[in-house]
């Protein structure tokens, strides 16, 4: 077994609430919340999860452009939580990001070649008539002219911007890039040049990715591994034609069926999930599972006691869920029904929390 290039276990990261006159904190904002998770050398790791559940987070985190309140983060074998901003210096030559904004990701009032040679320059690794001829050298690579080199950044369109952040990121050869929805802001057919981009310079550069999206769609063209957060959790992790094929978490699952389908007839005939039930707060998020609020299976067990994430139903350590009733292969999750005590308002056409849920060929319940 070889050593992931990166490691988290555990991580936790709270930001305080403050409110009142004096300013005081009155709660803390649970972002990621005992995460563990991998990434191994040459891979490409798709984050998915709805927004707010902590993605960019676990990112900044990783790359330590936030300190975690508490876990542990290792790179390259190296624990890398506390090291000052001096050490982590060497760290951030073989750790990059890729924004998702490329309007406001690069300074406007700087011409692009200063912005690419920005990493060249800070690690002092060339300077003069070499630091021109690296910078572009390296906008040749990502697809734009070199002769554009003493141009500002509003002369560029949405694509081309994302291909300058591209640039800066691959410019000291790192080992991790850390994608951050870099395609969300683009319209659909540049997405689709950004995305083959990337994975051409991945094969070039021996690159490994961590992707984060919203997209499921985009994230199973690019993605070797999928890991899938709701608030703060990782709820289940799986390689990419296991998690599509052999879905076990009940979010998981409605996460899919909101795929686009091009075809009308089959877009009628698919399973449609509709959460219902309370949206949680991540400064007071639910007891148990934190997905029991509007799971379509949720128990009792599911409001009392967290899950762990671990293999189910079966599965190998490659695919893990953290899930009291994961779903088997073939059930339809659209006919499930929670069976939960709880007092709570629902819509009049959603099924009462507390009704009972439909019981399979055998008397076992769903």
């Amino acid at each position: 077994m070889t050593e992931p290039l990166l490691r988290v276990e555990g991580l936790t990261k709270s930001f305080p609430v403050s409110s009142g006159s004096w300013r005081r904190d009155t709660a803390k904002v649970h972002a990621v919340d005992d995460v563990t998770l991998e990434i191994d050398a040459g891979e490409t790791l798709g984050l998915v999860g709805e927004t707010g559940c902590g993605k960019s987070t676990l990112a900044r985190c990783m790359a330590r452009l936030y300190d975690v309140t508490s876990g542990t983060v290792w790179f390259d074998g190296r624990d890398i939580t506390h090291l000052d901003r001096r050490e982590m210096r060497v760290v951030r030559r073989d750790v990059q990001m890729i924004f998702q904004d490329p309007y406001g990701s690069l300074n406007p009032r700087r011409r692009v070649g200063a912005i690419i040679g920005d990493p060249f320059v800070i690690h002092g690794t060339a300077t003069g008539r070499e630091l021109k001829t690296k910078v572009q050298d390296l906008m040749a690579t990502v697809g734009l002219n070199p002769e554009h080199y003493n141009r500002f950044p509003a002369e560029f369109s949405g694509g081309q911007r994302q291909r300058i952040g591209v640039a800066r990121a691959l410019a000291l050869r790192p080992k991790l890039v850390i994608c951050d929805e870099p395609v969300s802001a683009l319209d659909v057919s540049i997405q689709a040049q950004i995305i083959n981009l990337l994975i051409d310079l991945q094969d070039e550069f021996s690159l490994t990715y961590l992707f984060i999206t919203h997209d499921l769609s985009v994230v199973r063209h690019v993605s070797d591994r999928i890991a899938v957060m709701y608030l703060a959790k990782v709820v289940e992790t799986a390689p990419t034609p296991a998690l599509f094929s052999t879905t076990r978490h009940p979010y998981t699952r409605a996460l899919l069926s909101a795929l686009p389908v091009p075809d009308p007839d089959l877009a009628d005939s698919r399973e449609q999930i509709v959460l219902s039930g309370d949206l949680p707060t991540p400064t007071d998020p639910p007891s148990g599972c934190r997905f029991h609020t509007r799971c379509p299976k949720a128990r009792q067990d599911c409001v009392a006691t967290e899950p762990a994430l671990r293999p189910v139903l079966g599965d190998t350590v490659e695919h893990p869920t953290a899930c009291h009733h994961p779903l088997t292969i073939g059930e339809d999750l659209s006919l499930a029904r929670p069976h939960i005590d709880a007092a709570q308002t629902v819509d009049d056409d959603a099924v009462p929390l507390g009704a009972a849920a439909p019981t399979e060929p055998g008397g076992e319940s769903r």
